[in-house]
């Protein structure tokens, strides 16, 4: 999650002398300080560094024009990342800046959220002249140690299940509703379903107390006691926390404190961390971003309870590379879905090129399912999933349990879908075939069998045909329809798949007792 949030002050520093009205240190107002912008200007160009309370980012194309400014701000980590470009007017009572557009890259799986709006114009005061900006000493902390490979902790073989609070209650999620979804994750036959992870996302901390040890805020009474309840339902429960001073909601952090909160995690059950960079941008360098990892992970593995670990930080620096070595189960591999078919399309078919890194015990995330929120078709719903399955990815619901439709429970609950996600082998699949909106994707799976995903990312229906040659695969002895849970007997040179708009057919190819050499 990357959400604007108050709560951190920057103090500017190294006096220097400008001649330009812009130079210097500005600043958000009224109230608490949100945004600092640090400008340098000669003649008429611009240069700097924007800093919130999660991230800084590099000012780039600046221009000055009389009392007229304008500049690109870009995340220094992805520079292929949408970008923010701001425009602005030099009046007596400040600098009154605007967010004028959020631009995508094409060539990164991150997007503009299709609902995305510039918001109201910010009002920014000068702070002083200075054109450098240095964090508060609170801030600030000695080099990490050397990254070093971690081993595996044993845990999450197969891709985690369960439910994750954010994407239908975002900062509105309680003890009241966790346990709801305990309850519901049981009554649905989820749960025997394989979804056993409860998930709270940010916006539960509260203050620390006098000795550091982090607090719930009033919308969780007693973590000790949901986790308690969560486990008497045969259910682990998830937990939310950042590297950085700052969640991406501006709650609590575990800067500083990540071997503190790690105890008061075990202490109250906890079964998974999900770990967000957030702020981390603020106090660690990007060279840093393993160690900052990694230093959670062997947190927890000291408390000598198995907690799962999820790195989030949007696949920047290559995490792929890294994510296993420091201590992930998973890591985040995009930018945020949205319950959107092209937010889902965007994050689940950009994983192509990931094929060969995921494994038992270390999983790519292209975030967390959208199916149930309302946004898409059943047949979008249903896309979602079957490629989800196909990247060996994940499976977080984040949909009302309670509300479901038995159409909705009908694709979470599909366990031949399901098998396909679980499989043991744990090989991630990939495209072999593309004309158009129209893939075709296999995936290995253990004893043999393949999993065969034929996807129309058009709009109007259309036939395919799959040709195992094409997909370098024998003529399978069976083949099963997994939506439609219908054996389509033996098959020969090809398989005609009707497939409708923005839809998928998920076949299982089975060769008997004959493997596939392939």
């Amino acid at each position: 999650m990357r959400r604007l949030a108050l709560g951190l002050a920057f103090v500017a520093v190294s006096l220097t002398a400008q001649t330009s009205p812009f130079s210097g240190t500005w600043q958000r107002v009224p109230g608490e300080i949100a945004d600092t912008f640090v400008f340098n200007v000669a003649g008429d160009r611009l240069t700097g560094v924007m800093v919130t309370s999660n991230d800084r980012r590099m000012l780039l194309a600046g221009q000055v024009i009389g009392a007229d400014v304008a500049f690109e701000a870009r995340n220094p980590l992805s520079p292929d990342a949408p970008f923010r470009r701001y425009r602005g007017r030099l009046t007596p009572a400040g600098l009154d800046l605007t967010l004028a557009q959020l631009i995508a890259q094409p060539a990164f799986p991150y997007a503009v959220p299709p609902d995305w709006k510039p918001g109201p114009p910010l009002r920014l005061r000068k702070a002083s002249s200075d054109t450098e900006l240095r964090l508060p000493a609170t801030l600030q902390h000695t080099p990490l140690p050397p990254f070093r490979k971690l081993p595996t902790n044993g845990l999450a073989r197969t891709p985690p299940m369960g439910w994750n609070s954010w994407n239908k209650f975002a900062d509105a999620v309680n003890d009241v509703d966790v346990r709801a979804m305990a309850d519901a994750l049981v009554a649905t036959g989820l749960r025997d379903a394989g979804y056993t992870y409860i998930n709270i996302d940010d916006t539960w901390e509260g203050r620390r107390d006098a000795q550091g040890n982090i607090r719930a805020n009033a919308k969780f009474p007693d973590m000790h006691a949901l986790a308690d309840y969560v486990h008497a339902k045969g259910l682990k429960l998830g937990i939310y926390s950042s590297p950085g001073p700052k969640t991406c909601a501006g709650y609590e952090g575990s800067y500083l404190h990540e071997a503190q909160d790690a105890r008061t995690y075990a202490a109250w059950g906890v079964d998974y961390l999900k770990y967000d960079w957030c702020s981390g941008g603020l106090v660690y360098a990007a060279k840093e971003m393993p160690q900052a990892y990694e230093k959670m992970a062997l947190a927890l593995r000291a408390t000598g309870r198995p907690i799962v670990f999820s790195i989030c930080q949007y696949g920047e620096l290559d995490v792929q590379s890294w994510g296993a070595a420091a201590g992930g189960n998973l890591w985040r591999t995009t930018g945020d879905i949205s319950d959107h078919y092209d937010a889902m399309a965007r994050n689940g078919f950009s994983q192509f090129a990931l094929h060969g890194i995921a494994g038992p015990g270390h999983w790519t995330d292209p975030d967390m399912l959208e199916v149930g929120n309302g946004g898409m078709t059943a047949a979008e719903y249903r896309t979602h999933m079957s490629l989800w399955a196909m990247l060996a990815a994940p499976l977080l619901a984040g949909n009302d349990l309670r509300a479901m439709t038995p159409e909705v429970h009908d694709i979470l609950a599909n366990r031949e879908v399901i098998a396909v996600d679980q499989d043991k082998l744990g090989t991630q699949g990939w495209r072999v075939w593309q004309s158009g909106p129209l893939e075709i994707w296999k995936r290995p799976l253990a004893g043999g069998s393949y999993a065969v995903a034929v996807f129309n990312q058009g709009t109007t229906a259309a036939k395919v045909a799959v040709r195992w040659s094409d997909l370098r695969m024998l003529h399978p002895r069976s083949l099963r329809d997994l939506w439609a849970h219908r054996d389509l007997g033996s098959a020969t040179q090809e398989c005609l798949a009707s497939v409708e708009p923005r839809g998928v057919v998920l076949l299982r190819a089975s060769f008997g007792v004959e493997e596939d050499p392939q």
